[in-house]
């Protein structure tokens, strides 16, 4: 697979926006998915946060494989001032995420008490890949439908302002991939997690990557879900799970669309709790 490149004019324009916007925050949340903590991590956003104050939301716990979230937390405590680690499904989130922001604009609201200010509300601003659960958890921060949620990149277009509560301010921004990927592991990752459109990168080839992973780091995961044993070559595993599923098309096992549903059952969670990268 050769390097590749995914970068809509949409996404240029959102990330000079960032750019500029960003001057005016007083925090960042980054939100990067669990079950691929590097590969969700955008560089180009890393330029740009200078010396804001950075929350880091390691998002989709619950997708992860849990020890392996616990150590990503250790590698990255020291690096960013807070960091959290969230199932976005848990009404619990919009309190923690409120608090962690309010801890790390406390050094601002004193600022402007002793210049005999009243505290003015933290402007947060979150950023992220498409598909890492922005969206989602801004819903719950807000309490109401205040973006978009469709689970395909890209959906989240332009920015928004959205009154958390009279102390937090959120600007929201639309999700914006690396222009390119060096690593090519990290590109599959997002692709698998559903950051990147699934036509970018071959079907095919995304299975064979995900089944041959899953062999070596989670063996039991396609015998649970489809009892499938003992079998390495992808190609193979696809007809079998097109036979469990009876995926006919015009009289013959259908492998496309046992792909189709081997990577769709991985990015719901349905084949246990994986995490793609090991904790380094």
């Amino acid at each position: 697979m050769s390097q590749i490149h995914w970068f809509p004019g949409h996404m240029k324009k959102a990330i000079n926006e960032i750019e500029e916007k960003i001057k005016l925050v007083d925090v960042v949340i980054e939100i990067i998915d669990a079950r691929a903590p590097l590969s969700s991590i955008n560089p180009e956003f890393e330029k740009r946060i200078n010396n804001k104050k950075k929350l880091l939301v390691i998002s989709k716990s619950d997708l992860a494989d849990p020890k392996e979230t616990e150590k990503w937390a250790i590698y990255f405590k020291n690096k960013v001032n807070s960091l959290l680690i969230l199932n976005l499904n848990d009404p619990k989130s919009e309190k923690r995420i409120s608090e962690e922001v309010s801890k790390l604009g406390e050094e601002k609201h004193k600022k402007e008490i002793a210049k005999g200010m009243k505290p003015q509300p933290i402007k947060a601003m979150i950023i992220g890949v498409p598909n890492v659960g922005k969206s989602s958890l801004i819903n719950r921060i807000a309490k109401r439908n205040a973006a978009g949620v469709q689970n395909k990149p890209g959906f989240t277009r332009g920015e928004q302002y959205i009154k958390v509560n009279k102390d937090f301010i959120l600007l929201d921004t639309p999700g914006v991939l690396p222009m390119n990927y060096e690593d090519k592991n990290h590109a599959i990752n997002l692709a698998l997690l559903g950051s990147i459109r699934d036509e970018i990168l071959p079907t095919d080839e995304l299975v064979s990557y995900l089944i041959k992973y899953l062999n070596k780091n989670y063996p039991d995961a396609l015998k649970t879900r489809f009892g499938i044993e003992n079998l390495t070559n992808p190609i193979e595993v696809s007809k079998q799970v097109a036979i469990k599923r009876g995926l006919i098309t015009g009289g013959e096992y259908d492998i496309s669309r046992a792909e189709f549903l081997i990577l769709k059952e991985f990015k719901d969670g349905k084949l246990g709790r994986i995490s793609l990268e090991k904790a380094i």
